[in-house]
């Protein structure tokens, strides 16, 4: 294989970010990715709120990428076609010191440059989000909520229609440089390139360590999160937030793009940045917390739980530090190191890709890429046409008129084009993601098996192979009869 111009090791949200930036150019541009798919770890794995900028020290990168994301939000969903709503966002609070608080956010925020930020009386408050429970709040009109997965699924689709490469399950285990070309060594294989970019996320340690730029400590915070059915949506028209900490913004209440609420996150420090369990005081301490500030929190609406873990970035005191995007040639030349990139960096990945596009053009001169395309087509939800258009698309074609995932009512046609997406597909979570099949009441009680013997089908795989969705989440293990 010719060596690649560009190497992005990482495919979470910001790494696809990085990779369509770009193909903006003419480069070869690759992806290694240590999963089986995208959006495997904290880019899937969190409140998929869209922030406003406000709740960062004024100066920083978190501030300013966040606020520049936030803006151009709308315009990249119309271009990209994944889910945004920017429904806006409370910050409820009781107590003078709460008040306080809000009032310097406030101000902070429009340092920042967030726009519009206020505060409002218990009145307003409840003529916002009518369940809300608080005597005053901070309510910010131009946050919003997004569907994460749809997001960077989005992101790498249309970096590979511009010509992008994925790799998966390529997890880096060494990097040398020899020449002026940098040879990674993974699981499966060795890659050559110029240039390589260390988006790894919770792996940006470990890669920084193999750049030979050493000495980062990088911590996993620890989120643990409830879903709640779909008949619970009408109660929450925007997240609700507590007044936050200086570190932590606290256990929120999060309604999502399909009508779901999301509970959570608390936040645990951790070094296992694989184990996603949460256990039951963890989701009765997420609940009994959440129902201060909005107080329809009910076991028989938990349809599922979940984690996520954000790569912090500490000193040696302990103290979070700011995102860090750095060019050190003296040590690692044409490589590109990004570290501790955690909230907001779902809001923030497009600037960030833009960021390190320009710091790389500092080093050398890139010529634009003509061809380059900005816009991309999804899936489309069936569920969501008119009974006219439902019925000329049965009629061109017969899949839409079968219902594979009855809950959240994902047609067979729908499933088919996840399997047969741009980045190829190998799991029953890549389809989940893909359409939001099995993410209803039953949790694929009823649609999991069919959807995967579709997967065996279109794709060839024998049964013992197929995964749900990590490298050892193996469906089946075996035969629950034998026939004679």
């Amino acid at each position: 294989m010719e060596p690649f111009d560009v190497l992005v090791i990482g495919a979470g949200v910001v790494g696809n970010a990085i990779a369509r930036e770009l193909t903006r150019f003419e480069l070869k541009v690759g992806v290694l990715e240590k999963n089986l798919d995208v959006c495997c770890e904290t880019s899937g794995r969190n409140s998929a709120v869209v922030h406003g900028g406000f709740a960062y020290d004024e100066g920083t990168l978190k501030a300013r990428l966040c606020v520049e994301g936030n803006r151009e939000m709308t315009k990249l969903s119309q271009e990209l076609d994944f889910t945004f709503l920017r429904c806006g966002k409370v910050l409820v609070g009781n107590t003078k010191e709460e008040l306080a608080a809000l009032k310097h956010i406030i101000a902070q925020g429009e340092k920042n440059g967030a726009a519009d930020l206020r505060l409002i009386c218990r009145e307003e408050l409840h003529r916002l989000v009518p369940a809300a429970v608080g005597e005053f709040a901070m309510y910010s009109p131009n946050s919003g909520i997004l569907d994460p997965f749809g997001y960077t699924i989005a992101l790498a689709e249309n970096a590979v229609q511009n010509g992008a490469r994925y790799f998966f399950d390529q997890e880096v285990t060494a990097i040398s440089r020899q020449d002026g070309i940098y040879q990674i060594t993974t699981s499966h294989g060795i890659f050559k390139t110029r240039w390589v970019v260390n988006s790894a996320g919770l792996g940006c340690g470990r890669i920084s360590d193999m750049l030979g730029l050493s000495g980062y400590r990088v911590i996993g915070s620890k989120g643990d999160y409830i879903i709640l059915d779909r008949r619970t949506g009408s109660k929450l028209p925007m997240p609700i937030y507590p007044v936050p900490s200086n570190t932590y913004m606290g256990i929120h209440v999060t309604n999502t793009t399909d009508g779901n609420v999301i509970i959570g996150p608390n936040a645990e420090l951790v070094t296992d940045f694989s184990y996603y369990g949460v256990s039951q005081s963890n989701m009765d301490y997420l609940a009994e917390s959440a129902s201060k500030i909005w107080p329809h929190i009910h076991k028989e609406d938990y349809i599922r739980n979940y984690s996520g873990i954000l790569p912090k970035w500490v000193d040696e005191n302990g103290i979070i530090q700011d995102f860090k995007i750095e060019i050190h040639p003296e040590l690692a030349p044409n490589a590109v190191n990004l570290v501790g990139i955690e909230s907001p960096g779902l809001t923030a990945a497009v600037p960030i890709g833009r960021m390190v596009a320009n710091m790389m053009q500092e080093h050398e001169t890139f010529s634009h890429n003509p061809r380059f395309q900005s816009k991309r087509t999804g899936i489309l939800r069936f569920e969501y046409q008119d009974d006219e258009t439902k019925a000329r698309l049965i009629a061109q074609n017969p899949d839409y008129g079968e219902i594979i995932c009855r809950c959240e009512k994902i047609s067979k046609a729908e499933i088919l084009q996840a399997i047969h997406n741009p980045l190829g597909v190998s799991t029953v979570s890549g389809v989940k993601y893909r359409t939001r099949s099995m993410m209803g009441r039953c949790q694929g009680g009823y649609c999991q098996m069919r959807i995967a013997k579709l997967l065996e089908e279109e794709l060839g795989i024998i049964p013992q192979d197929l995964r749900y969705s990590r490298k050892d989440s193996w469906m089946f293990t075996g035969t629950v009869r034998e026939e004679s």
